[in-house]
């Protein structure tokens, strides 16, 4: 009786008498396809060539989603805003006594700002403060400009652009008064402090990132 013994092939031996595995072809076929798809403009050859001199670290590419961009709402433009006159005070409502409760809470706001307005506070203090902080509510008087009529008003100030101060006087008259050569006053708690109006002309939303000088000039 002839005995036969089986042993695995080692890869040379496998290579040298052209014998593969089903399993090894299948891998090998599937190799050469990934290979292709990866990398279409090499030649088989040229193909591998690459593999034997090198290991080639292949990627796994995912098809991005594109996201869809959301629209953003606009909000009105100011010329819009202008058109609908969203921030005009209505004759019924220009009533000094309607915004008094106003001035009081901007004073409440002013002392909290300044962490209590005690008689030994720094006035210099004071008066950065208040260049910086939201006026509206607050008490204001002109008291020098280039053109007479305006000197002297004082009201409460209800609205405040770049250029101008929309104040209503306890005569319940609505002014605006150009901030450009004109010198105000705000005062609370026995504290006084100027604005010159030609160094002041901001928004009231951009005043916080400002420097002010200690003191301002006027060509009056």
């Amino acid at each position: 009786m002839t005995s036969v013994v089986y042993h695995a092939f080692s890869q040379k031996e496998a290579k040298e008498f052209d014998v593969q595995h089903p399993g090894a072809q299948r891998a090998e076929a599937f190799v050469r396809a990934f290979l292709k798809r990866s990398i279409p403009r090499m030649s088989q050859q040229a193909l591998e060539d690459h593999l034997q001199r090198k290991a080639v670290v292949l990627e796994y590419f995912t098809h991005r989603k594109q996201k869809e961009k959301k629209k953003k709402s606009k909000g009105l433009s100011a010329k819009q805003r202008r058109e609908l006159r969203l921030f005009d005070i209505k004759p019924e409502q220009q009533r000094y006594s309607l915004f008094l409760p106003l001035h009081e809470l901007w004073k409440q706001y002013i002392r909290d700002l300044c962490n209590g307005l005690k008689p030994d506070t720094q006035p210099q203090m004071i008066q950065a403060k208040l260049l910086k902080a939201d006026l509206h509510g607050a008490i204001v008087s002109v008291t020098k400009s280039k053109c007479p009529s305006y000197v002297g008003v004082t009201g409460i100030l209800l609205q405040e652009t770049k250029h101008v101060f929309k104040i209503i006087t306890k005569e319940d008259r609505l002014k605006v008064i150009p901030k450009l050569n004109c010198v105000f006053t705000v005062e609370i708690d026995g504290f006084i402090s100027y604005i010159y109006g030609s160094k002041f002309q901001l928004r009231s939303s951009e005043r916080s990132a400002k420097k002010f000088k200690a003191k301002g000039t006027i060509d009056l």
